[in-house]
Order: C-alpha cells, then structure tokens, then sequence
C-alpha cells in the first residue's frame, strides 16, 4: 500500500517541471521576436530619417533657388534704378558745377576790382602809417634826448655834490685829528710839566733835608767825638752832657718825625697829583673816544653817502638799460608792424590775381539793408561811443569794404565745404549699396545650414480677396 502513495507526487513534480520548460522556452522565442521588431523598427527608423533628411535637402535647395532668383531680380531692379538716379544726379551735379565755374569767374572779376580799390587803400593806410611812424620816432628821439640830457645834468649835479660832501668830510676830518693832536700836545705838556716841578719840589726838599740832617750829625758826630775826649777827663761832665745829648736826640727825633710827616705830606701830594694826572688821562682818553666816535660817524655818514651815489648811479644805469630795451622792443614791434605790412601786400597781389573779371568791375556786393536800417546804422556810427571797445572800432571805419569782401569770400568757402560734405555723404552711401550688391553676387556655390540675409525674399503681404 506505501508504493503507490510514492509514486503519484512523483508524476506532478515531472508534470510541473515540464510546464516551467515549456514556460521558459516561450519566454525565449518572445524576446527573440521582441529584439528582432526593435532591430526592424530602428533600421525602418534609420531609412525614415535618411530619407526625410534628403528630402529636407532637395527641399532647402530648391527654396534657395528660387529665393536666389527672386532676390536677382529684386537687385537688378533695384540697380537699374539706382544707375538711374545717379545719372539724374550727375547731371544736376555737373548743373551745379558749370554754374559754380560761371559764378567763381564772376567773383573772380569781383575780386581783382575790389583788390584794385584794396591797394589803393593799402597804399594810402601805408602812407599814413609811414607819417604816423616817422612822427613817432621824432618824438621818441625828442624823449631820449631829453632824457639823456635830464640824467646828465642829475649826474653831474650829484657828482658835484657828491665831490662837496667829500672834501668837506675831509676837512672835517683833518680838523678833528689836528684838534686831536693839539689836545693830546697840551696835555703831555701840561702832564710833564707839573710831574717836572713835583720832581724838582720832592728833590730840592730831600735835598735840603739831607743837607740839615747831614749838618747836625756832623755836629753830633762832633759833639760826640768831643764828649769822648772829655769823657776820659771827666765823668760827670759827661753825665750832664749825655743828659744834654738825650735831649738834643729828642728834639732831633722830634724834627725828624716833622721831617717823616712832611715826606709823607709830599708823597700824599705825589699821589693826588699821579690821581689827577690819572683822571686827566682819562678824561682825555674819553675826549679821543668821543672824537674817534664822531669821526667813525662822520665815516658811516660818509659812506652812506657814498652808498647812495652809488646806488643813485645804479638806477640810472638801470634806467638807460630800461630805456634802450625798450627802445629795441620798439624797434623789433615797428619791424614786425612792417614785415606783416609787407605780407599783407602779397597777398593783395595774389588775391588780385586771383580775382575775375566781374568782381574786378563789381568788387562789392550791395547791403541787404534798406534805406531805413542804414539810415539807423550812420547815426549808430555818427554817436558818440561809451564802450572802448566801440571807439577803438571807429578807427577802422575804413576798413569796412575789405570786411565786406572778406565775409563774401568766407560765405562761399563755407558753401563750398556743405556742398562738399554732401557729395562725400553721397558717395558713401553709394559705395555701401555697391559693396552690398556685390557682396551678395559673389556668394560661394556652398550651401550653408541658415539663409543668407540678402538671399531672404522680403515678405510681401498677400492681398486680401
């Protein structure tokens, strides 16, 4: 009975094992079947975009073509009416010009009259100037000469004066030192002859008291010599006698004493007399000082006045410098006036030259100013003018036909420069058309991804049913 229960599970594992086989093989040949339609889409896929993409390019050539064509035919036009247009303006341009050469003749003429009448002016302007110079350089030699005479009389003066003061300080000076001289004389005299007269008194005195003094010791020497003879022979007498003696030596060292008193009485006197020589000294001392002080002052006052002549002479010089540089600034300033002169009259004769026929006759052209304004105008000028500005512009009154002449020639050089500036303009921009239509003929046969802006055909609006 156990076999049989084994051996049905047996047969369900095989039946479960052969359905997964079979499971398994279907899910093979799908993804098979799955890759070979991914593979067949991608070619198919791979042709689809070849083949759109060379349609896409049969197409853009073909849209290039005729957008080429279109726009050729759109530049031809477009040439053709600017080769018209030039030719309409060349010939109004050429009517511009001969009627510019007819009126460039014409203010040719115009000019060569108004350069006549111009250098009849010059002529005359040149004339005043030459009598307004030479009447200048009169009075500017006038003025120098005065001048010079002015600076010589001055320095003559102040040398003079100078010359003066000189020898006055000089005398002063040789009176102050002979003076000096004389002072100091006198008191060395005076000084040596009271030192004289105290020496003689201080002498003849010692003298005198030598001579008493000598006379009593002699007699005392005497005295003594007899008191030694009798010395031997008497004793007492010699008692009284050296008592008489004592006495006498007492009166004698009294008178010696007076004698002491009245040396030293004359050595006082010596003294006060060496003092007052002393003082003397000092005072004439204090007297030369003075003296010498004055005589440094007269010396500083001396040299400042030489100080100022000097100085005196240095401005004059200065001045002579002054007065001849200006005198060639002068002289360069009427050299310059001369020399533009000068080129002021060539170029009149090239300007007349350069002027026509009709200017020559008709050298100005008439005010645009009617009879009342220019009426308005001459009272202007006839009234007094308040500005400096206004009165330096009335001496070149004048000067009022060349201006005129001047502003009509500037007036037509500035027309010219516009006219000019429009003809460059123009012909700019007719280099830009040709440089773009030229542009867009030499195009290269290469076809590039984007259009070329040229090539665009313009869109034209459709028109409305």
């Amino acid at each position: 009975m156990a076999r049989p229960r084994l051996a049905a599970p047996t047969s369900a594992e095989a039946e479960l094992l052969l359905l997964q086989r079979q499971a398994l093989l279907e899910e093979e040949v799908a993804k098979t079947k799955r890759a070979l339609l991914t593979r067949f889409m991608q070619e198919k896929l791979k042709r689809e975009e070849q083949s759109s993409r060379w349609g896409l390019h049969k197409v853009r050539t073909l849209w290039r073509s005729a957008q080429r064509k279109a726009k050729d035919q759109e530049l031809r036009q477009d040439i053709e009416i600017l080769s018209q247009t030039f030719t309409r303006v060349m010939d109004c341009k050429d009517g511009t010009i001969e009627a510019l050469v007819t009126e460039l003749k014409e203010a040719e003429e115009q000019q060569n009259r108004a350069l006549r009448s111009h250098l009849d002016l010059t002529d005359q302007l040149l004339q005043l100037q030459r009598c307004r110079l030479g009447y200048l350089e009169q009075g500017f030699s006038a003025q120098v000469g005065a001048l010079k005479a002015e600076f010589e009389a001055e320095r003559r003066t102040m040398l003079e004066q100078q010359d003066w003061e000189s020898r006055v300080l000089q005398d002063m000076a040789l009176a102050m030192e002979q003076e000096h001289a004389r002072n100091e004389q006198e008191a060395l005299l005076n000084f040596q002859s009271a030192r004289d007269d105290i020496k003689n008194k201080c002498w003849q005195d010692q003298q005198y008291s030598r001579l008493q003094l000598g006379a009593r010791l002699e007699g005392l020497w005497e005295q003594i010599q007899t008191a030694r003879r009798n010395y031997a022979q008497a004793t007492e007498k010699k008692k009284v006698e050296f008592e008489e003696l004592k006495r006498k030596c007492e009166r004698t060292s009294c008178e010696i004493n007076a004698q002491a008193k009245r040396l030293e009485k004359l050595q006082d006197m010596v003294t006060t007399t060496r003092g007052q020589i002393v003082a003397h000294l000092r005072k004439s001392e204090e007297q030369t000082q003075r003296i010498r002080g004055d005589r440094e002052h007269a010396y500083q006052k001396l040299q400042q006045l030489r100080a100022q002549v000097t100085q005196a002479s240095a401005t004059a010089h200065t001045h002579l410098v002054t007065l001849s540089s200006q005198c060639g600034a002068t002289l360069k300033v009427l050299q310059q006036l001369v020399e533009k002169a000068q080129r002021l009259l060539r170029l009149a004769e090239l300007c007349r030259r350069l002027e026509t026929e009709e200017e020559k006759v008709l050298p100005f052209y008439p005010s645009s100013l009617g009879e009342l304004e220019q009426q308005k105008a001459r009272r202007v000028l006839e009234e007094t003018a308040s500005e400096p500005l206004a009165r330096v512009m009335k001496d070149y009154i004048g000067l009022e036909r060349f201006w005129q002449r001047f502003n009509k020639a500037k007036l037509e050089e500035k027309g010219l420069e516009r006219a000019r500036a429009a003809l460059a303009d123009r012909n700019q921009e007719l280099r830009k058309l040709l440089q773009q239509y030229l542009a867009g003929a030499t195009i290269s046969q290469k076809v590039p991804k984007d259009p070329h802006p040229l090539l665009a055909l313009k869109q034209k609006p459709h028109p409305r049913k």
